[in-house]
């Protein structure tokens, strides 16, 4: 008798899986798509090459490749896709013909001439991509009597504000530190690794709020934050480790309270920010205490977010 359940489960199972199909594919036939090209040794960069037009298939050969897309069963949102807005890009930027950087605007950024980029990311000070170190209090500072985000409005500010301008209007941006500044730290230098000094895990979280704060004074909206880039890679450049329990911890004791009491709630947290190899044993650390996970938004895989 179990046996016999089982059988026709199987087949009920696969008459409703083809009723579905039909149900589906019906509803997209005779629809038109535009196909974009981009190929190795040609001149093909997102070109439009062609239009197709949905019909029906019928049994594919092994030959073929196939790609079976289920519209109505849908996970998560996809936000957008971009590029990160750097000291590097923006003093490069600088350096372009006038003609040069609208022409770059709008390829980049137009959502009808170009490629129209979605999301953007930038760092919180200096980064690998600067072209030295700085940050924006004077050394010493706990109390961020001198922040000040004057370094940015040379290059990084006005090319920011170009690309939001091009990608019309509004883009969301987020941004990232490569390391607090060096009194902040264990080793006393923001470059190879060393750890945030816990003494001042208040002043660094204090930080993030300023920067946001001050961005947005200037006309920047940010959307969100991450709490470390790779935060568990140690480089000659800016870098500075924190383990899961570490950055979780942080962000539960320090970071999240304080955004929330600086009226930033409302912007987005996102812990990991690495490679992939270790993003599994990170989720579970931060994202099974609920303390920490009420402020985590999501975690990023460099340079993905989700």
């Amino acid at each position: 008798m179990k046996a016999a359940f089982t059988v026709l489960l199987v087949v009920v199972t696969i008459v409703s899986f083809s009723q579905h199909q039909k149900q589906v594919s019906a509803g997209y036939l005779g629809k038109t798509v535009t196909v974009y090209t981009t190929a190795d040794n040609t001149n093909l960069r997102l070109t439009q090459t062609a239009k197709a037009v949905f019909k029906k298939l019928p049994q594919p050969v092994e030959g073929e490749i196939s790609v079976f897309v289920d519209p109505s069963r849908t996970y998560q949102t996809f936000l957008g896709i971009g590029a990160a807005l750097t000291d590097a890009s923006a003093e490069t930027f600088a350096k372009l013909p006038g003609k040069k950087q609208q022409e770059f605007l709008q390829a980049y950024y137009d959502k009808e001439k170009g490629i129209g980029y979605s999301l953007a990311r930038t760092n919180i000070h200096s980064c690998d991509f600067s072209s030295g170190s700085y940050t924006y209090v004077k050394e010493g500072d706990s109390k961020l009597t001198s922040f000040s985000v004057d370094h940015d409005k040379q290059f990084r500010i006005p090319f920011i504000k170009r690309v939001i301008a091009a990608a019309g209007g509004k883009l969301p941006l987020y941004a990232s530190p490569w390391s607090p500044p060096a009194f902040m730290k264990t080793n006393h230098e923001m470059l190879h690794g060393g750890k945030l000094n816990q003494a001042f895990a208040q002043s660094w979280a204090n930080y993030f709020t300023r920067f946001i704060k001050a961005y947005e004074k200037e006309g920047i909206p940010l959307w969100g934050i991450t709490v470390q880039n790779e935060p568990m890679a140690t480089q000659k450049w800016e870098s500075c480790i924190f383990t899961a329990e570490e950055e979780r911890d942080f962000l539960k004791n320090f970071l999240g309270p304080t955004m929330r009491r600086e009226g930033l709630a409302d912007k987005k947290i996102i812990v990991w920010d690495h490679n992939r190899d270790l993003m599994f044993h990170r989720a579970n650390v931060i994202f099974d205490d609920p303390e920490a996970a009420k402020y985590a938004w999501g975690w990023a895989k460099n340079m993905d977010v989700l």
